[in-house]
């Protein structure tokens, strides 16, 4: 394996670039696999960004396809592009509500789709993911991602730190929960689950306290500071409250204020300086880092864009530790995302067969026809676009009365809702033959059908009026 750019990956690189930070080798280098006749080379590729690092441990099904020229890189592309395929990890400020912050970056960037990883209080601070334009597709699978969170709470009452300590605990695993009267949901009584929870710091004297949590997605933190102050019997509330993860993304991950955003756009319209932006702005590829890959052949890409399903011929590298209906990520040989799917073969299935489907499209990220298509240039799909030109076929592909028998008896149109295949013709292509005058005529089923309607609801008014009548003379005897 080779890569295009500066260099072989796996050799050592030229001595002006030793003291060169990766980011900048990752930002200058053409990073993409490429197709190599020479088997079973060893490559390093700890330093390879994104979805593509350290595929070199990835398993081979095989080493060869044919390159394209389309797509590039995620860190390279254009910045226009970049900018609408993009994510930024914004600290939340405090006070505004989730729906304005993400206008307010949407009014800054001038995009026309934003959305975000989870909704915040206005009162709560920390990450929140911001997703732009065709990263929006991704809102959803982020949504449901879980979450860490700091709290600071206060109880009503003194109690001694030890008891604290025992009593936390207990919010550990399933918990009921109500959302709180001032909440963005639907208030009806909801099962959260408690991942970890552990009491950083406590006052005794100023009966405040601190904790760490990390819960699914959806869990109210202020219903936590209740229940603990009803565990201790004093009552409690929530005093402050900071995200500090959302999904696998945390404080120490880029993360930005509004103001970083602000001046990154400043500087770009007015200096046209891209650097700032691409520094605030990462792109979509950063949120799947942690799923398992499926790296396809560039012919393959456009048809899976289309909703073509995925098939193992196309599979050019997979991780392992793939399981049944595992959610995976589909990566083009340039390390770009194509789809989420969910697995429908395991890695020792993938490495023991030659055909079937890999896996079931859940959605498509990729924007369609950014590789060029490569279905329907086989001989006879070839043939049949000649045949159609000539008029051979309808424009459609069907066969007309032009059509070869050959071609009838020989071809079999999958589309199709009736059984074709040979010997069989198809619906269009079978001949009509026309009633003589003579012929008896075809009696209708119609007005027996609407005299059976008129009878069975005949049938039923008589029978309710029955009905009506015995409750009616059956009260007049209960009141005399």
């Amino acid at each position: 394996m080779y890569t295009e750019g500066d260099g072989v990956l796996g050799q050592s690189p030229k001595k002006s670039k030793k003291n060169q930070n990766v980011a900048m080798q990752q930002q200058k280098q053409s990073m993409k696999v490429a197709p190599s006749s020479v088997p079973g080379m060893v490559l390093s590729a700890e330093h390879w960004p994104l979805l593509l690092k350290n595929f070199d441990k990835m398993n081979v099904r095989t080493n060869h396809f044919t390159p394209l020229d389309s797509g590039c890189c995620p860190l390279r592309r254009p910045i226009t592009e970049y900018i609408k395929s993009g994510i930024i990890n914004l600290d939340k400020p405090s006070n505004p509500s989730s729906h304005e912050v993400v206008a307010w970056i949407k009014r800054i960037l001038k995009v026309e789709k934003t959305g975000h990883s989870g909704t915040l209080d206005p009162k709560v601070t920390g990450c929140l993911l911001v997703c732009i334009e065709r990263a929006t597709r991704l809102v959803k699978s982020q949504q449901t991602a879980g979450k860490e969170y700091v709290c600071i709470f206060r109880l009503h009452e003194p109690v001694e730190e030890s008891r604290v300590k025992q009593m936390i605990t207990r919010l550990l695993g399933a918990q009921f929960q109500r959302p709180p009267l001032i909440s963005a949901v639907k208030r009806q009584l909801r099962i959260r689950k408690i991942k970890s929870i552990s009491l950083i710091e406590y006052d005794a004297k100023n009966s405040l306290g601190i904790f760490h949590t990390a819960c699914e997605a959806g869990t109210y933190v202020r219903t936590m500071c209740v229940h603990l102050g009803l565990y201790l019997g004093v009552g409690g509330h929530m005093q402050e409250l900071r995200r500090v993860r959302s999904g696998h993304h945390g404080e120490e991950d880029g993360l930005v204020t509004m103001h970083d955003v602000l001046d990154a756009k400043w500087e770009f319209d007015h200096n046209q300086d891209e650097a700032a932006l691409r520094r605030v702005i990462r792109p979509l590829e950063s949120l799947l880092t942690q799923h398992k890959r499926i790296i396809m052949k560039d012919s393959a890409i456009n048809a899976i864009c289309y909703g073509a399903k995925i098939m193992l011929p196309g599979v050019l590298r997979y991780d392992d530790g793939i399981g049944m209906n595992d959610e995976i990520v589909l990566v083009t040989t340039k390390g770009e995302a194509i789809c989420l799917a969910i697995a429908l073969m395991t890695t020792s299935t993938m490495s023991s067969c030659d055909h079937g489907v890999v896996a079931k499209i859940k959605r498509v990220v990729l924007e369609r026809d950014t590789y060029p298509r490569k279905w329907g240039l086989g001989p006879k799909a070839s043939m049949k676009k000649t045949m159609i030109r000539e008029g051979l076929l309808d424009k459609h592909g069907r066969p007309n009365d032009k059509t070869p028998p050959a071609w009838i008896s020989g071809y079999t149109d999958y589309r199709s809702k009736t059984e074709t295949g040979p010997g069989i013709a198809p619906e269009s292509a079978a001949p009509t033959t026309v009633a003589p005058a003579s012929a008896a005529p075809v009696i209708k089923s119609e007005p027996l059908d609407r005299a059976e309607k008129k009878r069975k609801v005949s049938a039923k008014l008589q029978i309710h009026f029955f009905a009506l009548c015995i409750i009616f003379r059956y009260t007049t005897l209960i009141l005399d």
